[in-house]
């Protein structure tokens, strides 16, 4: 018969084998849990580049980390084979921070393979799209670094075919973020026949690489979940952020209204656009299709948009008369820089590509006899130069003046 120490002791042996199995059964989500803690208190890297991401609820690897496999020197020949259509470079979310003392000098290191004017193609297949990055821009240089630290390894990651064309308003007059986004179609596309084009804020980053950058059988809205509305959608026919056309949506569609000055409606009016024209939008889902954004201020001459509701109701009277049909431009200079094309272009007011001369100076009276004539001040106008992209480094530059209809 037992003794009360030995029923003791075989209890005891049974509790112990059950932790040690609960323990080994656990190790898993153990390891997770620890991981997890350590990459909460893991300092960035010297540059800041890396670190744990605090907002997004995901936590992404780091951009950069496996394109050291990429070939260093271009496969040529007429015999190279299609890229697979899943790239084996994609890893998902992505780790996004915004560190001081980014340089696009730190950029260009980290992107040895993008070539003049902010183009790139694999090294070693042939690429199954072809896709342009349009950017409206203006005032907005400290944000463009941002963007393009990780705009330029997330499209590599897709093994893409890509440019980044970079669409400057010159002057102060009020800024018009479609107009240019209508520039920047015909200005791609006379450089190469791009089979899609990536209408783009300078303020979000995509914090997934699995939001392929490619264009589906109907125009595409990509940024679905923003950060700024809490990484959902705000309603069902927001297209704004981010989102694709091919060129045959953007004909379809008579491409983007160009009477939207200042902030505000000019997404809706799009996207009231591809309904009009017998298509719909296609989205990733919530999960893939995430971008944060950089915080700022309203822009010094981007004011809202204070009769846009007025115009987006008339969207269904205006769309075939006022778009790609009616937009006219002048290009001042193009420049091919290290990380991205800058076309630089004045797109005039509401008056017109070129306003209007100011009326004539009335005739002063008739001096009165005895009486000493008093001269009117003069007013000078001062315009400040807005800041150019181009600026930010020096390349090479193509300067024209054209007229477009």
């Amino acid at each position: 018969m037992l003794s009360i120490h030995s029923k003791w002791r075989y209890i005891f042996m049974f509790l112990g084998i059950q932790l040690v199995v609960m323990a080994l059964l656990s190790l898993e989500g153990y390891q997770k849990r620890v991981s997890y803690f350590i990459r909460i208190f893991r300092k960035t890297d010297a540059n800041g580049l890396s670190g744990p991401n605090h907002t997004s609820g995901i936590t992404g690897g780091d951009v950069y980390a496996n394109l050291s496999h990429l070939s260093k020197a271009h496969i040529h020949g007429d015999d190279m084979p299609y890229c697979p259509k899943m790239s084996p470079f994609i890893r998902g979310p992505i780790h996004v921070s915004f560190p001081s003392g980014l340089t696009l000098a730190q950029i260009q290191r980290k992107n040895p393979l993008v070539v003049r004017g902010g183009r790139y193609r694999p090294p070693d297949c042939e690429a199954r799209h072809r896709t342009a990055i349009i950017i409206p821009h203006r005032h907005r240089e400290h944000h463009l670094k941002f963007l393009l630290y990780y705009l330029h390894p997330f499209l590599q990651r897709q093994q893409l075919n890509y440019g980044i064309y970079i669409i400057h308003q010159a002057g102060n007059y009020t800024f018009n973020r479609a107009k240019l986004m209508n520039v920047g179609f015909r200005e791609a596309m006379k450089e190469e026949d791009w089979d899609c084009l990536f209408y783009h804020d300078v303020d979000l980053i995509p914090e997934d690489d699995r939001n392929l950058y490619a264009c589906d059988s109907n125009p595409k809205h990509s940024a679905i979940a923003m950060d700024k509305f809490g990484y959902k959608l705000p309603y069902k026919m927001y297209f704004g952020g981010v989102s694709a056309l091919t060129p045959l949506h953007y004909l379809k569609m008579n491409g983007f209204p160009n009477n939207y000055w200042g902030w505000g409606g000019e997404d809706d009016d799009i996207g009231i656009r591809v309904s009009l024209a017998g298509m719909y939008i296609t989205r990733p889902s919530l999960k893939v299709g995430r971008y944060k954004m950089i915080k700022h201020k309203l822009d010094q001459g981007n004011d809202i948009n204070p009769k846009r509701f007025n115009m987006l109701a008339k969207t269904r009277q205006t769309w075939k008369l006022d778009g790609m049909n009616t937009a006219e431009y002048e290009t001042i200079s193009k420049h091919y820089l290290p990380l991205y094309t800058n076309i630089t272009v004045n797109i005039g007011t509401e008056a017109g590509l070129h306003a209007p001369p100011p009326p004539p100076t009335p005739h002063p009276p008739t001096q009165a006899a005895g009486k000493p004539a008093v001269k009117a001040p003069v007013e000078v106008p001062v315009k400040s130069p807005a800041k150019n992209p181009a600026t930010l480094k020096e390349g090479h530059s193509e300067k024209k003046t054209l007229r477009h209809h």
